[in-house]
């Protein structure tokens, strides 16, 4: 045991999640042919962005049954899962990849579980570095492939880092997470292959084409 164990709480993806609807909403994806990632690139086993998106929140915010300073009974709790389930199954949908109100929503129920977390650490030792209530932790896929799980976790508000062995794996995370959010994806990628292969690619890309996605 370490001198110093983290104070944690049972977090939502640990008691249930709405799989219904996020299963409907990653099917529904493989039919998407406008602002996609995929339909700029292929990979092998990439990842739903409605799952990912999914996953990330539900391993972030603390389950009810957690609070019980805020919700005491069964009751409480489930009408609070409920609500937090309304949330998801609307985040999960195509549409609101890039609605702000839905997403801004998302993220501060993030905040509000992190906050917790910090007041419950605040006597570690090293809470100024690891938990600080204005700073959420940040995401890290040794794995990331298509990129999935480091993009849902930037449009969640969290810092992403990505790495991957594969070339084409690193060329595609590096477009979407480091410059998509200024350049659009299909731009920031002709603009990383062009650094990677140190020639001109030609040709105007419209940034709006891809813009929908980010």
């Amino acid at each position: 045991m370490t001198p110093h164990p983290v104070k944690r709480r049972k977090k939502l993806i640990e008691v249930a999640i709405p799989l219904e609807a996020i299963n409907a909403a990653a099917a529904r994806e493989k039919s998407i042919r406008h602002g996609h990632p995929s339909t700029l690139h292929l990979w092998w086993a990439r990842r739903p962005l409605a799952a990912a998106r999914a996953v990330i929140f539900c391993q972030m915010v603390d389950d009810p049954s957690a609070v019980p300073e805020k919700f005491p009974t069964e009751e409480d709790q489930e009408n609070e899962r409920l609500r937090l389930f309304a949330l998801i199954s609307e985040l999960v949908q195509w549409e609101n990849t890039t609605n702000e109100k839905v997403l801004e929503e998302a993220r501060e129920e993030i905040r509000r579980s992190w906050r917790r977390c910090c007041a419950d650490n605040v006597d570690h030792p090293e809470a100024a570095e690891l938990f600080n209530p204005e700073k959420l932790p940040g995401f890290h896929d040794p794995f990331a492939g298509g990129g999935a799980l480091p993009l849902e976790a930037q449009r969640l508000g969290l810092e992403a880092y990505s790495s991957d062995l594969n070339p084409v794996a690193v060329l595609i995370n590096k477009a979407m997470i480091e410059s998509c959010e200024r350049q659009g994806l299909l731009l920031s990628l002709l603009a990383t292959l062009q650094i990677a292969l140190g020639s001109t690619v030609g040709g105007r890309v419209p940034i709006s084409h891809m813009a929908p996605c980010f």
